[in-house]
């Protein structure tokens, strides 16, 4: 796979629900030089960062990405633009508003197309959704995360999602009191307690 995809391993993210760690997949929402996605090789990494993909499965899918760099431009921005969506209508719900219809409409088209590649199957614990095609399928890592994406959004969860007060990160607020203000209290908590200690100091 390209060398000079990003390692998401490197900003550790959360993982408290695949939807979340595709939202957070950039640092900031409003300035693109701070995306990590910058490529369909971007993708690829950030998918077995979060283990949806394995090595083999993603080297397979480059590997069908080389031979159709056309589709693999097209669709690299079609998940930015899906991941904005999602990100602005689960930021609506954080903070208490309706959502976009035009980023409620994205995500439904996108929901339309990845339940075409969706089928009822049986196995032991009895019928379960399965994938049509995901092996080859360059749009497999975008059908899983918009799967993800109304999951969350028709879950209890969806009450818990909060904004980190340090970031543009959303995060799950599962704990005890629900008062976590920080996607990470290593990061952007001591960043916060570290800047209040020095505006104290300088009598600000």
């Amino acid at each position: 796979m390209d060398t000079q995809a990003f390692d998401f391993s490197t900003i550790k993210q959360l993982h408290e629900h695949l939807c979340l760690d595709f939202v957070n997949s950039t640092a900031n929402h409003q300035n693109p030089s701070e995306d990590h996605l910058k490529s369909y090789a971007d993708l690829l990494s950030w998918s077995q960062d979060v283990e949806l993909l394995n090595a083999e499965e993603a080297e397979r899918l480059w590997e069908v990405a080389s031979q159709q760099p056309i589709k693999t431009v097209a669709l690299h921005q079609k998940a930015v633009v899906l991941r904005e969506a999602i990100y602005h209508t689960l930021l609506d719900a954080a903070l208490d508003q309706p959502p976009n219809i035009d980023n409620l409409e994205t995500l439904n088209v996108a929901l339309t197309e990845t339940m075409s590649h969706m089928r009822l199957v049986l196995s032991e614990d009895g019928f379960n959704w399965a994938w049509t095609n995901s092996a080859d399928s360059l749009e497999y890592i975008i059908w899983r995360v918009v799967w993800a994406a109304q999951d969350l959004l028709r879950s209890d969860k969806l009450k818990y999602v909060r904004k980190c007060d340090g970031c543009d990160w959303l995060f799950l607020d599962v704990g005890r009191g629900h008062k976590r203000r920080w996607c990470d209290m290593n990061t952007c908590g001591n960043r916060a307690k570290a800047r209040r200690h020095y505006l104290r100091t300088q009598g600000k």
